[in-house]
């Protein structure tokens, strides 16, 4: 898997996990249980992954979709 990119915001993460699945890209969060070293303050990343050969197709779905920028 690669990573698609690090992002502290919940809802953001929630907008990529439901726009990849509508255009049928599987993605997965990790470190998404992160609060648990932290407590609770959401100051560590998630990193959102994909398989490696869908990382193009998913950014550029989320360009379209204007949740990430142009690069």
């Amino acid at each position: 898997m690669k990573e698609l990119l690090r992002t502290t915001d919940p809802v953001l993460i929630t907008a990529i996990e439901a726009t990849l699945s509508a255009a049928g890209i599987n993605c997965a969060v990790f470190d998404g249980n992160m609060s648990i070293l932290e407590g609770s303050v959401g100051a560590l990343p998630r990193r959102i992954m994909v398989d490696d050969n869908a990382l193009a197709r998913a950014r550029t779905v989320l360009r379209q979709a204007e949740i990430i920028a142009d690069e």
